[in-house]
C-alpha cells in the first residue's frame, strides 16, 4: 500500500521499540493513559446520563411537566394545547398541600385531584401500580392511591382509612378555625422509586374538589405532558404569547436538576483533565524522541527532504499513539457501559440504583462519544506540535559534527 514517506518514517518510529525502550515505554503508557481516561469518561458520562434519565422520568412522573392556570375570557377544552410543538397530551387536575393522618401518625403530602381515565393512559404512575388502578378513583366514592413509601411510613394498606386535612381550606366553627378535612380510602398504591413517592397523593378531580369545598371547573388547571420535560421553555412560551399563564416543574424540581446537571460537568471536566495528562505524555516521548534521532533528521534534511515533511513525521507519530488510545478507549468503554450490570454481579458490588434493584441506569449517547473523540485527537495533536517544530529546528551541520 502507497502512503506519503512522512507516515512511513512515522509509524516506524511511532512501533519502534530496540534500542529505545524507555521511549517505548513512555508512549505505551500515554497509549494507555488515554485509553483509561476515555473508557472512564464514557463510563461515567453514561451512568450519569441514566441516572438523569431515570430521574426525569420518575420525579416528573409525578410532578406536572407544566400547568396552565384557566384565562377568564376562554374556554379549555382537551384540544386546546394539542398544537403546541412538543405536548402529547393534556388533563384537567387540581394541586393543592394538606396533611394525610393514619392511626401510625400523620405527615404533610402533595395532593393531585386526577382525570382517571386521561391519566391511566398519560402518566408513567398507572405503569408502576402495585395494588390497584389509577381507574379505581371513582367519583363519589373518595378513594385515593398513594405511594408505597407513604404506605410504609403510615401503615396503609389497600381499604385503609386515613383523614386528609386540607391547609388550603378552612373556616370558622364553634371552636375555632376548623380546616377541611375527609376520611379516604386507600385504592391504590404505586411505587416509581422517586423522592416524592412518599409525598404525593392521587385522588378524583371531583372528590378535591369536594375537600377543598369548592367547584371543579373554579379550581382546575391544565396539566400538559411534553414529549420532553426538558423542553418546556418553548411551550411556555408559546402559551404567554396566547395569553396564558403557566407554571412547569422546574419552580419544584429545576434546583435538582441542575445539581445533578454540575455534578456530571464537573465529573467530565475532572476525566478530561486525566486524558489531557496522558496526551501531553506524548510530548515528553516525542521530544526524546527527536533528542535521539536528531542524526536521522539531519541525513533526511540533507537528502532534500523539506521541514514540513519532517515536521508531518513526528506528528504522524502523536496523532498514531492518540488514535491507538482513543480507538481502545472508546471500544473499552462501549464495551464495559454495555456490560457493566454483569460486571457488577460478577464482582458483588452492592450498587442498585433502580427501585426493584435492577442495576445501574446507563444512557450512551452516541453525540457524546463522537465529540470525546474529537477532543482527544485535538489535543493529541495539540501535544504533538511542540516536539514537531523541535524537529524542524534541528540543524543538520550541529546534528552530523560528530557522526
Amino acid at each position: 500500500m502507497f502512503y506519503p514517506l512522512s507516515a512511513f518514517i512515522g509509524l516506524r518510529y511511532a512501533k519502534a521499540s530496540k534500542g529505545s525502550h524507555f521511549i517505548a515505554f513512555i508512549n505505551f503508557f500515554s497509549v494507555a493513559g488515554i485509553a483509561l481516561g476515555l473508557m472512564a469518561l464514557i463510563t461515567v458520562l453514561s451512568v450519569m446520563n441514566g441516572f438523569e434519565g431515570e430521574l426525569k422520568l420518575r420525579n416528573l412522573g409525578i410532578t406536572p411537566h407544566v400547568l396552565v392556570q384557566k384565562k377568564s375570557d376562554a374556554d379549555i377544552t382537551p384540544d386546546t394545547f394539542k398544537h403546541i410543538q412538543g405536548v402529547v397530551g393534556s388533563a384537567l387536575q387540581i394541586d393543592a398541600e394538606g396533611i394525610v393522618q393514619s392511626s401510625e401518625g400523620l405527615t404533610g403530602v402533595m395532593f393531585q385531584g386526577i382525570q382517571p381515565q386521561v391519566m391511566q393512559q398519560a402518566s408513567i404512575i398507572a405503569e408502576n401500580m402495585l395494588v390497584g388502578q389509577l381507574t379505581d378513583l371513582v367519583k363519589g366514592e373518595y378513594g385515593i392511591v398513594i405511594g408505597r413509601a407513604l404506605s410504609i411510613k403510615l401503615n396503609l394498606r389497600i381499604g385503609g382509612s386515613a383523614r386528609l386535612i386540607s391547609s388550603e381550606n378552612s373556616y370558622f366553627g364553634p371552636f375555632g378555625r376548623i380546616y377541611s378535612q375527609r376520611v379516604f380510602r386507600v385504592v391504590g398504591i404505586f411505587d416509581l422509586g422517586s423522592a416524592l413517592d412518599d409525598k404525593a397523593v392521587f385522588m378524583h378531580i371531583d372528590d378535591a374538589a369536594r375537600l377543598l369545598r369548592s367547584k371543579t371547573a373554579k379550581l382546575a388547571q391544565t396539566r400538559l405532558f411534553l414529549a420532553d420535560a426538558f423542553d418546556y421553555k418553548s411551550v411556555v412560551q408559546t402559551l404567554e404569547a396566547q395569553g396564558y399563564s403557566s407554571t412547569n416543574w422546574r419552580e419544584q424540581q429545576g434546583v435538582l436538576f441542575d445539581a445533578v446537571k454540575m455534578e456530571k460537568n464537573m465529573m467530565s471536566l475532572m476525566l478530561l483533565l486525566i486524558i489531557s495528562v496522558a496526551a501531553f505524555n506524548i510530548v515528553s516521548a516525542l521530544v526524546m524522541v527527536v533528542t535521539e534521532k536528531q542524526g536521522d533528521i539531519a541525513i533526511l534534511l540533507t537528502q532534500g527532504m523539506t521541514r514540513n515533511n519532517i515536521m508531518g513525521i513526528f506528528l504522524f507519530n502523536g496523532i498514531y499513539n492518540g488514535i491507538k488510545g482513543t480507538a481502545i478507549g472508546v471500544v473499552a468503554g462501549v464495551l464495559l457501559v454495555t456490560q457493566i450490570n454483569n460486571v457488577i454481579k460478577l464482582f458483588n458490588f452492592p450498587i442498585f440504583l433502580s427501585p426493584q434493584g435492577q442495576g445501574v441506569p446507563t444512557d450512551l449517547q452516541w453525540q457524546q462519544v463522537l465529540f470525546l473523540i474529537v477532543t482527544s485527537l485535538v489535543l493529541c495533536f495539540l501535544a504533538s506540535l511542540y516536539p514537531a517544530y523541535r524537529a524542524v529546528r534541528v540543524n543538520p551541520a550541529d546534528a552530523l559534527k560528530y557522526e
